[in-house]
């Protein structure tokens, strides 16, 4: 299994959620959701978007922020942030194969403490008045830059 892992704050739509989970599970690393997600984690949505791979996925499940913060620093990660925020693309940034991947909610990204928490921050670019990309294909683009970059390499 890499290392890396994924993780998704408060996620809103299941099937985003199934949809990482299914890709965490054929990539081989880890996704760790931090709740309350806006939906009901044995959701259909999300098990028909993971399909039968979300079996084979390690998911840790977190009460609320502050915990995952706290196993997080315990374990010494580094949280990077995908962010419209962030002034960064993720092609010019160095990976860790210990890196943990924070993907916001689809309705509203992070709040500004969890913003301010994280280690490095960096962005998909896009076309100028665009507003984002689906969480589960940010989340593609940057964890196979990642891998590319830490584990097939």
């Amino acid at each position: 299994m890499a290392d890396l892992r994924i993780a998704l704050y408060q996620p809103d739509i299941a099937g985003n959620t199934g949809t990482i989970l299914r890709l965490a599970a054929c990539l081989d690393f880890a996704v760790d959701i931090i709740e309350p997600a806006g939906f009901d984690i044995s959701d259909r949505n999300l098990k028909r978007a993971g399909m039968d791979y979300i079996a084979a996925a390690a998911l840790t499940r977190h009460v609320n922020f502050e915990r995952f913060e706290d196993w997080r620093k315990t374990t010494g990660r580094r949280l990077v942030l995908a962010s419209t925020k962030a002034s960064g693309r993720y092609t010019d940034f160095r990976f860790r194969p210990d890196d943990i991947l924070l993907f916001g909610r689809e309705s509203a990204g992070v709040p500004d403490h969890v913003h301010d928490t994280a280690d490095a921050r960096i962005l998909v670019p896009m076309v100028e008045g665009q507003r984002s990309i689906n969480v589960a294909v940010s989340a593609a683009m940057i964890t196979g830059e990642a891998m590319r970059q830490t584990v097939w390499s």
